[in-house]
């Protein structure tokens, strides 16, 4: 059983930055996939980011490809999401996850999910 904590989530204004982090604890947090979802109100959950179990790969989707950058330290069993050139609409709560394939791919069933970190960008 892995449980994930985010933490890093806040109030920041246009063309700011942020960073978010995920900290794991329980089962071997560098054999899983991780990735960062989010959630705006109204709005279904979308993927964001993906890494692999190594992190010599990485998935975004394509409207934070260039702004966001996803990455993780096994040593820490903790995953990150830089947050650049932010916008009102990246507005929503953000979770990680993590996945048993290890490939961080929006695709992968992820079963273990955080309780999430609200950001809020402010035009």
């Amino acid at each position: 059983q892995v449980q994930l904590v985010e933490s890093g989530g806040g109030l920041v204004q246009a063309g700011g930055s942020l960073r978010l982090s995920c900290a794991a604890s329980g089962g071997t947090f560098s054999s899983h996939g991780m990735g960062w979802f989010r959630q705006a109100p109204r709005k279904e959950r979308e993927f964001v980011a993906g890494i692999s179990w190594s992190g010599d790969r990485t998935n975004y989707a394509d409207s934070v490809k260039g702004r966001f950058t996803i990455s993780r330290d096994n040593a820490k069993n903790t995953v990150y999401l830089q947050m650049r050139s932010l916008k009102p609409e990246d507005t929503a709560v953000y979770y990680c996850a993590a996945e048993f394939v290890g490939s961080g791919s929006p695709w992968s069933r992820y079963n273990y999910w955080g309780q999430g970190t609200q950001v809020t960008v402010s035009s």
